[in-house]
This record gives structure tokens, sequence and C-alpha cells, in this order.
């Protein structure tokens, strides 16, 4: 049973590479296309979404606000967004389960954090060791306590995304098996639970996809 219930999170093609890890571009045809005067109400929509994204990362990052990071923290928040919410469809491999692209994206940006902090502010890595008032004798304890919390990062951001999707997909698979043993009316009743969860992963896409970025500005204004 559980070997059944996890598969629907493997690829179902067993070449070398699988090319159920295209469904990751999918989200290419989601965004809006720029060749009118007028914009479409998708592309407002997305600009009055974009523009939210950017307010509140806007309070996490530092008062010298570098455009690129608003662009990176952008993108990556609408790339899991959309992976996220196209793994809903059926039949999409759902690519942001796995922990080899959770925790592949959360590895590089946090690397990139860590290499450009101890690089151009490492006082300022030195001082974040230690916070202000820590008793002499605590400070090497807390060096190292900082030091392992700044290490699990990537792998508490990689978890976070990859668990809440996974745990939605499995509650729908294992309602959605018990529909050969109940009544009708008891269908009817399991058919309204799975569209209310639907919803509700309709939601959670949003929500760790927000997370994640709002996150990851967070341990970008910490080296800069």
């Amino acid at each position: 049973m559980m070997v059944n219930l996890f598969s629907i999170f493997d690829p179902s093609t067993s070449f070398y590479f699988s090319f159920n890890w295209i469904s990751m571009f999918y989200f290419f045809f989601f965004l809006p296309n720029l060749f009118w005067f007028v914009p479409s109400k998708y592309l407002i929509l997305i600009n009055k979404f974009s523009k939210f994204i950017i307010k509140e990362m806007k309070i996490s990052l530092s008062k010298e606000i570098n455009f690129y990071n608003l662009l990176l923290f952008k993108s990556l928040f609408i790339f899991i967004v959309l992976n996220n919410f196209i793994s809903l469809f059926p039949y999409i491999f759902n690519s942001t389960s796995h922990m080899v692209v959770s925790l592949g994206v959360s590895i590089n940006l946090w690397m990139s954090y860590m290499m450009f902090g101890w690089i151009k502010n490492s006082f300022h890595m030195f001082i974040h060791l230690t916070p202000q008032g820590t008793p002499y004798i605590l400070m090497p304890f807390m060096v190292m306590i900082e030091s392992i919390s700044n290490m699990i990062r990537p792998l508490t951001l990689a978890i976070r995304l990859s668990a809440n999707i996974i745990a939605g997909h499995l509650l729908m698979t294992l309602i959605s098996q018990s529909s050969n043993i109940l009544s009708m009316s008891l269908i009817m009743l399991m058919i309204l639970i799975q569209s209310l969860l639907v919803i509700l992963e309709i939601a959670v896409s949003f929500i760790q996809a927000y997370v994640f970025s709002i996150l990851s500005s967070l341990y970008s204004s910490e080296t800069n």
C-alpha cells in the first residue's frame, strides 16, 4: 500500500534522463505576453501580484535595495508558485515535491549568500555569530549554535517546501483510493472533500512559494 501510494511521485519514464522533469518548464506557458498595447486582465493580475511580492520583500531586505535582488526573489517566487500550481493538474509530474529540485535551489542560494557574506562582509558575519548582550561564558556555545543553524538553513527550506507539497498530494490520493469501498452518499461527500482539498492545495502552493522567497530574502539581508 505504501509503495503504491508514494509511487505517484515516481517518474513514469525509464530513460536515463526522465522526460517528466520537462514539466519544470511548463510555467513558461503561463507567463503573460507583452505583445499588446492594452494589457489583458491576466497581465494586470500578474502585475498587481508582483508589486505585492516586491513590497513584501522590500521590508525584509536592507535599506539599500538592489534591483537585481528583487528581480531574483520575484523570479524565484514565480517559478515555485507556478510549478506548485501546475502539479495540481492530472498527469503532470510534480517536480517541487522532490528534494532534488527544492534542495538544489536552496543550496545554490545559500552558498551564494555565504560566499558573498564571508568574502565581502567578513567582520559583519563574525559579529552575527554572537548576538548582542551575550555573556562571555556563553559566546563559544552561541557561535556553535549559530553556525549549526546557518548550515541547516538550506535543508529546512527544502524540507518545508517538499513536505507540504507531498502531504497534500498524499492526502488526496488516500481519499481517492478509498472510493471503491464507499457507498454513493459517501462518494458524494468524498467529492466535496476533494474539492475543498484542491482549493487548500492551491492556497498551499502560493503560501509555500511566498515563504520560500521571503525566507531567502531574509537570509540574503543578513549577509549584506
